[in-house]
């Protein structure tokens, strides 16, 4: 071992480890999900959807522009009232997860309805034609056509939310964020600030790197 690594605390440095990838998982989870159905709300409801509805496309589209628009340390402020009611504690790598959700659903919606509006309206035009429902031909032309944006679009979300687990990290949320503040910035030690931000790019490095590879096997194109 270097001598530079001595003053580490290695285990309190894999527990926050298994902070970040923990609060990066299940928030991923239901971001991929809230922000799919908000996507396909979207378009669907949008001018010309399939579902067109002017009134709950302004409605969604106005809540989606607020919560992108909101920076993230500010949300989580916000959300201390929500998150105590949820959680039952506004401190832990738990409570990180309403903010760092609700932060990112939306970024991952209007992802998700780029994604949904590249695909050729020639096919859906051909789907129609042959009879197909408008459920069978969100879920067997728009969401298969989509799929590789959808997932190139979830790899870049993944990536910010491990942005937004350091940041929910220095309000006490645990993680990598929390060490490097705690243990690095504040006592000084700017190598445990230097590891932790190792152990973060390694991780986005293999999220990038496993994104794109979905991305290029679900590509029938």
């Amino acid at each position: 071992m270097f001598e530079w690594t001595q003053n580490i605390d290695w285990p309190s440095m894999l527990l926050s480890t298994g902070q970040t990838l923990y609060m990066t998982i299940i928030s991923g989870i239901f971001t991929f999900v809230l922000g799919i159905v908000l996507g396909l709300v979207l378009f669907l409801t949008a001018k010309g959807g399939l579902y067109e509805n002017k009134i709950v496309y302004q409605l969604i589209a106005s809540l989606v522009n607020v919560f992108r628009s909101i920076p993230f340390i500010i949300l989580i402020i916000l959300l201390i009232p929500l998150t105590v009611l949820i959680i039952g504690t506004m401190i832990g790598a738990s409570a990180a997860l309403p903010s760092i959700i609700i932060g990112a659903a939306p970024f991952y919606a209007r992802l998700v309805e780029i994604g949904l509006r590249e695909v050729d309206k020639g096919v859906i035009e051909a789907a129609q034609a042959m009879g197909a429902t408008r459920w069978q031909i969100v879920w067997k032309v728009l969401l298969p056509e989509s799929l590789p944006s959808i997932t190139s679009g979830m790899t870049v979300t993944l990536i910010a939310l491990i942005g937004n687990t350091a940041m929910a990290g220095v309000v006490g949320a645990g993680g990598l964020g929390t060490i490097a503040y705690n243990d690095g910035f504040e006592a000084n030690n700017n190598t445990i600030t230097f590891i932790a931000t190792i152990i973060i790019l390694v991780i986005v490095f293999i999220i990038q790197y496993a994104g794109d590879i979905i991305t290029r096997r679900v590509d029938k194109r």
